[in-house]
């Protein structure tokens, strides 16, 4: 089918489509209104049955599966393969669950500690998770399921970031599990994966985390990660706040590249000194809107950190680039490539696979991921804070269109909105960026707590407070 057959057959979605070509006001990008009474019903809805994906993925043994294929005969199984961030999600989507109402307190507890009982019995190195586990015994993954191809053992700061997340919000909910889990985290120390700012060789010494360690050989990632505006920055805030990392990193950290380095935009901005640290405070332009980008433009690596460290709240600059990548996304679904849809963010691709999606002009690497018509819901969730009333819009367009939604799984992992393929899949990290978004629009705060104290209101939240993006 023509894609603009198709996107006119879609209702609401070809309505919003016609309304933003024709240049009609659209709602600004930090809608203030709460939903209506069936919205925050049809919310909790989608918790329940969302959380209800990610019990039926986690194992007997106590950690959540990377994902589940709903295409399978009988009762769907979840994969064999898990990694610190699926575990992480399985904590977080637990304690949202009991703040929910969902289950009771009891029941938190019981799942929590299972969970925590088979994390301690995980390999570690250097206090460290290693990318990939048996999600049934807890065993180090050394072949690909399926295919049987070699597993390096392998430590990677971002995801152990979303573990060591998770971790830190059970223990702020289960007091009795605190004594156990700060156990866990005493050698998680980010210094080992920072290399120190070198003034004389900033290329050698970034002042940045890298991206992991073969724990096989002790050979570290060529790289680091150096844009400010990706998940790994979760690594990087929890580093700052426990001390065992400089509070300067955050401005070796990249708003965009250098504007004599290659990238996808040749970037606008000044220079300006924070902390003493000379900072290039460049920004992109996108649909006349100026915002920091992300690397690949996807909404997941923008959106997905401050579901637990307030950034908005804590800085005016955060708040502002999180609004206008998300208006963003929603023009470039509905009028760039004329979708009728919009939301993207690496996901499933709905044929089989999986792939990066998002909206390259927004993402500094020159071959940025493209959108090629496949959206995700998790990404609608995401924009929650910033774009209410055209996520659940999106949200609900997806659902009845397409078959997208599945009682007691939740959404499908993402939509071909061109073919109209839907995914087989969920996937254990999307259901989680699904469940705590959803945990914030319904009780703000519930997951953020343990990133409120501490170290994060001491040393990150005015370091944010300083922040001063050129937009």
């Amino acid at each position: 089918m023509d894609r603009r057959t198709f996107v006119t057959a879609t209702g609401a979605g070809a309505a919003a489509l016609s309304l933003a070509a024709a240049g009609a006001p659209t709602a600004s990008a930090r809608t203030t209104d709460r939903p209506h009474a069936a919205d925050t019903s049809l919310l909790h809805t989608w918790f329940r049955d969302t959380y209800r994906s990610m019990r039926a993925m986690t194992t007997d043994f106590g950690l959540t599966a990377d994902k589940t294929d709903l295409s399978a005969p009988g009762r769907p199984v979840p994969s064999q393969n898990t990694s610190p961030t699926n575990i992480g999600c399985g904590l977080w989507s637990t304690v949202a669950a009991a703040g929910l109402g969902v289950i009771d307190h009891d029941t938190m507890h019981r799942r929590l500690e299972h969970t925590v009982r088979a994390v301690e019995k995980l390999e570690r190195h250097h206090g460290f998770w290693l990318n990939w586990y048996d999600a049934y015994d807890g065993s180090v993954l050394t072949s690909w399921p399926g295919t049987g191809d070699p597993v390096r053992p392998f430590l990677s700061s971002v995801d152990n970031a979303w573990l060591v997340t998770g971790l830190r919000i059970a223990a702020d909910a289960d007091p009795q599990l605190r004594p156990r889990i700060s156990k866990l985290l005493a050698g998680a120390d980010w210094s080992y994966f920072y290399t120190p700012y070198d003034p004389a060789d900033p290329v050698k010494g970034p002042g940045q985390l890298r991206g992991g360690f073969w724990t096989d050989t002790g050979e570290p990632t060529p790289h680091h990660y150096g844009a400010l505006n990706t998940e790994p920055r979760m690594a990087s805030y929890q580093g700052i706040a426990d001390g065992s990392l400089p509070t300067d990193h955050y401005w070796h950290l990249l708003r965009t590249m250098l504007p004599e380095h290659e990238q996808e935009q040749t970037p606008q901005g000044a220079y300006a000194v924070m902390d003493g640290v000379r900072v290039w405070q460049g920004h992109y332009t996108h649909r006349g809107r100026k915002l920091v980008p992300t690397w690949g433009g996807s909404m997941f690596e923008a959106l997905m950190v401050p579901l637990f460290v307030p950034e908005s709240t804590w800085s005016a600059s955060w708040r502002t680039t999180h609004g206008r990548y998300v208006r963003s996304h929603i023009e470039h679904g509905l009028i760039e490539a004329e979708y009728g849809y919009w939301g993207f963010s690496p996901a499933n691709i709905p044929a089989g696979g999986y792939r990066e999606y998002g909206v390259d002009a927004i993402g500094m690497q020159l071959e940025g991921y493209e959108s090629h018509g496949v959206v995700t819901p998790h990404a609608s969730f995401l924009a929650l804070p910033q774009a209410r009333t055209e996520a659940l819009a999106n949200l609900k367009a997806l659902a009845r269109d397409f078959g997208a939604y599945d009682e007691g799984y939740g959404f499908r992992d993402s939509v071909d909105v061109v073919t109209g393929r839907v995914s087989d899949f969920v996937l254990a990290l999307d259901q989680g960026m699904v469940i705590a978004a959803l945990a914030q629009e319904l009780s703000p705060g519930l997951l953020q707590r343990p990133f409120r104290t501490g170290g994060f209101d001491t040393r990150v939240r005015p370091m944010l407070g300083r922040e001063r993006f050129s937009i």
